[in-house]
């Protein structure tokens, strides 16, 4: 199992650092695969769980929401967001002509996800494309990064008191605090060391958003926890081997992406 896990890593982290570093379309093509994928992860659980929302919606919404982004902005974003709402709900009503049982919660699952992996995936672009972009997404990806690490190694070491027992029962406190320490720590070097290039992000820069994110980045995989509780799978898939599917890899990320994004650009610039 670790075996395969540092074998996927080390494939992952080159590929995933090099469209970071490239930007452009290598960038967009990446970011948007991995959001298509983790849209057919989605599509899979529910549509196994005895839902039958929409995959093409789900994929393609999630997609080209974040895909436009680059270059339409959120007018771009609103646009298809907009268009996936008729056009699902339109589905839906075809659908319920048709005898489908349960079309009113396909709607709600497929806008759900749009929104959620599409609409917050977007900001993922947002942060790339700001003024010194690439360092602030090689400062707020990796906190979340960083957080995951931590609560793992201190977790695993010293875990006794149960965080959310019915959630992720081998979650503990002084793992959730163990990240808390290890982002704080490692996003302040990173800001000390992206100073020597740029002066728009700073040690104390990479204290404050290792510090924010560690303690709010958690609950996106806390979330994803819950959808797989509710269906009682492991993983949402098994691309990965050892880490099981993309959408397990990018649950903090996303939420990553919109609140450095924020951060940045109402305290930071």
């Amino acid at each position: 199992m670790l075996i395969d896990r540092l074998k996927t890593l080390l494939v992952l982290i080159p590929v995933g650092l090099f469209c970071i570093v490239i930007g452009g379309w290598a960038y967009i093509l990446f970011l948007c695969a991995l959001l298509g994928v983790s849209g057919w992860e989605l599509w899979r659980m529910f549509h196994n769980g005895g839902y039958d929302p929409s995959l093409p919606v789900m994929v393609i919404g999630s997609v080209l929401i974040a895909g436009v982004r680059p270059f339409f902005g959120f007018a771009g974003s609103d646009l298809v967001l907009s268009a996936c709402v008729m056009f699902t709900m339109t589905l839906a009503l075809v659908g319920y002509e048709k005898g489908r049982d349960r079309p009113a919660s396909d709607f709600a699952i497929t806008i759900g996800a749009v929104v959620y992996l599409g609409w917050l995936g977007a900001y993922l672009m947002d942060l790339r494309w700001m003024d010194q972009g690439l360092y602030w997404v090689l400062t707020a990806l990796p906190a979340a990064w960083f957080a995951d690490v931590g609560a793992y190694l201190i977790g695993s070491k010293f875990g006794k008191t149960q965080m959310v027992p019915r959630l992720s029962p081998h979650k503990t406190w002084e793992g959730y605090f163990g990240g808390v320490i290890f982002a704080v720590l490692g996003c302040g070097l990173l800001g000390a060391a992206w100073n020597t290039l740029t002066p728009a992000i700073t040690f104390q820069r990479g204290l404050l958003l290792g510090l924010i994110l560690s303690i709010v980045t958690p609950l996106g995989d806390l979330g994803e926890s819950m959808l797989k509780r509710q269906f009682g799978v492991k993983d949402t898939s098994n691309i990965l081997p050892g880490h099981g599917g993309i959408l397990d890899r990018i649950d903090t990320s996303l939420w990553a992406g919109v609140i450095s994004y924020y951060i940045i650009t109402f305290f930071l610039h």
